[in-house]
């Protein structure tokens, strides 16, 4: 009796390239490449487990760049995309590394901030917005003057809830986050 034996070979490198980028239009923004809303949701569900389960504080922060419709403008679309992937890329280096930042929408920001607690929150967002204030970003030989690009910021602490729907949690954070922003925007804005 002979055995036959038949081996095939296939290239799944296309595959898988096609299945990466299926993931990161799915999961991320596709111009700062920070995690869209869907994985943001997933992640602070995440923390919210790990904080109830440690019984550690954390907290989420509500990022709005100030007059960045005027900016757009003024500058056009495509400097307004450099502006926001270098806030993008700022706001990244300013976290740790267990900390989610998302690009919530627009010129929105969402930073989840498992095991930290309000005050350390608070002091982070204040870091965030000076870095901002002093430091304006040039764009293609564009020199914002200091001052022009400023942040204002929502604060909401992640307690430990009494519901054990992460989701309705999450959004419950998501609301309280954004009124504290509208309400340090209705206070003259750059401020927490």
């Amino acid at each position: 009796d002979e055995l036959a034996l038949h081996v095939v070979v296939r290239d799944i490198t296309e595959r898988k390239q096609m299945e990466h980028q299926v993931r990161q239009l799915a999961f991320f923004d596709t111009l700062t490449q920070l995690p869209n809303r869907r994985l943001l949701n997933d992640r602070l569900s995440q923390a919210i487990a790990a904080t109830r389960r440690n019984e550690r504080y954390g907290a989420v922060l509500f990022l709005d760049l100030d007059n960045f419709k005027p900016l757009n403008d003024l500058f056009g679309h495509t400097m307004g995309d450099l502006l926001l992937v270098e806030v993008a890329q700022r706001l990244t280096s300013c976290v740790r590394e267990v900390d989610t930042v998302a690009r919530f929408g627009g010129d929105e920001f969402v930073i989840a901030l498992p095991y930290c607690a309000l005050p350390q929150a608070l002091h982070w967002a204040e870091q965030l917005r000076r870095s901002l204030v002093q430091s304006s970003p040039t764009l293609a030989n564009h020199s914002l003057p200091s001052g022009t690009l400023t942040l204002s910021a929502g604060v909401a602490d992640i307690l430990l809830g009494n519901t054990d729907d992460l989701l309705a949690q999450g959004e419950a954070l998501f609301q309280a986050a954004d009124a504290a922003l509208y309400e340090a925007k209705e206070q003259g804005r750059n401020r927490i």
